[in-house]
């Protein structure tokens, strides 16, 4: 049987129409919106909205969580399941499962033509960084004779999200805050409210992270909005398109290990009017070689791609598997990102982790040309790719031999 956290009872108490549900790491948040679902679909008459930015395989990432939640509430004799729902079949209510973006391109048009809609969840919503196309859903929430939900789990990120915006600062509320504001209810919860669920390995990884980089730290395991930091060193950025204009593009990489991330970017350069487009592609922590190969090329293919010479034994190994990567002559980190600097930068708007990165990289000291090695790893990437095209005038598409 499920032990439900008593921060979670507001989803089932509450007559809000909107719910704010926030945490870092290990917070148990997916776990107790997952849970209240199950919940709700045994009452009659709830068609229940699940989303996320993407979710091309709900059948292997999300349904198998609702497939454990529903054994541990002891009712798998009550739901059916297929690829993209799982209907209750003692009262006829339904989960459906689908992604903001798909293969065939955005999906808000569908999403809002679905007839009959309660409750609407969006998972991992610091991914949607387009408020239009949430008031475009959300105000399709209208079912009758039911209380309606629009649910946001989130990682928070930097405060100029219009999450944080229209949600925190409009309305006067402090981060961490548990309790109701108007017609939204804020659940707010970290680790420490499931301390006795995590390993012994996962407590010590966030011990240390707070002695070591405390900033992260409330971020990251607490569950922190990001203050823009002082002393950023890229200040002319913006969302926009990605390589409107077609130019070629090729890609940069940046290697992690057990705790920074993996990133792969795509980057065009407009050497005449000065503008970097960036787009992400990979962000990811834990990928062993095969793994990484295999995303790579799903991704973009054989497009070249500049990355960390640091690792020359990986980049051999990621050729071995049709990887078209080389190693990137380094140069200093100043004359990178000196570089970098003499451009505009556009990020696709979907690239939160460039746009995190980019709010947020910074240098140790106003007054020095060095750089805190941290919020870095797709710029790593982004600044491997400028040096090799620079450097390069005329590179273009190069292909292993």
């Amino acid at each position: 049987m499920i032990s439900l956290n008593k921060k979670y009872a507001p989803l089932y108490e509450n007559d809000s129409r909107f719910f704010i549900v926030t945490g870092g790491r290990g917070s148990s948040k997916s776990f107790g919106v997952t849970t209240f679902s199950c919940m709700l679909s045994q009452e009659v008459g709830h068609r229940i909205l699940y989303t996320r930015a993407t979710m091309s395989s709900a059948h292997l990432s999300i349904i198998p969580e609702f497939q454990e939640k529903i054994e541990l509430l002891e009712l798998a004799n009550s739901f059916s399941t297929n690829k993209t729902e799982i209907k209750n079949t003692s009262s006829n209510s339904e989960i459906l499962f689908r992604g903001l973006k798909a293969s065939s391109g955005d999906q808000t048009a569908n999403l809002k033509s679905l007839m009959g809609i309660t409750t609407w969840v969006l998972d991992e919503a610091e991914e949607l960084t387009d408020e239009d196309k949430f008031d475009t859903i959300q105000r399709s929430i209208r079912s009758n004779n039911k209380q309606n939900r629009i649910i946001l789990i989130l990682n928070p990120a930097t405060k100029e999200h219009w999450i944080y915006k229209r949600f925190f600062e409009s309305k006067g509320v402090e981060q961490g805050f548990n309790g109701v504001k108007g017609n939204t209810t804020y659940i707010h919860t970290s680790y420490l409210d499931n301390i006795d669920n995590l390993p012994k390995d996962y407590l010590a990884d966030f011990r240390q992270l707070k002695i070591n980089n405390p900033r992260k730290y409330e971020h990251i395991v607490m569950g922190g909005w990001l203050e823009k930091a002082e002393g950023v060193v890229f200040t002319n950025w913006k969302f926009g398109s990605f390589n409107p204009d077609g130019l070629q593009t090729s890609c940069g990489m940046d290697f992690g290990f057990s705790v920074d991330p993996d990133t792969l970017t795509e980057v065009a350069i407009d050497k005449a009017r000065l503008i970097i487009y960036v787009k992400e592609h990979i962000y990811s922590n834990g990928l062993n070689t095969p793994l990484l190969a295999q995303m790579v090329t799903s991704k973009v293919g054989s497009k070249l791609i500049i990355a960390d010479s640091a690792e020359p034994r990986l980049i051999s190994d990621l050729k071995a598997k049709g990887v078209n990567v080389r190693a990137v002559k380094k140069g200093t980190i100043e004359s990178g990102i000196t570089r970098m600097q003499d451009y505009q930068i556009i990020v696709e708007p979907n690239s939160k982790n460039i746009a995190k990165e980019l709010n947020n990289y910074q240098y140790s000291d106003k007054g020095s040309k060095l750089y805190v090695d941290d919020y870095n790893h797709a710029i790593d990437g982004i600044r491997y790719n400028i040096i090799h095209h620079l450097d390069n005038p005329t590179a273009g598409q190069y292909f292993i031999s």
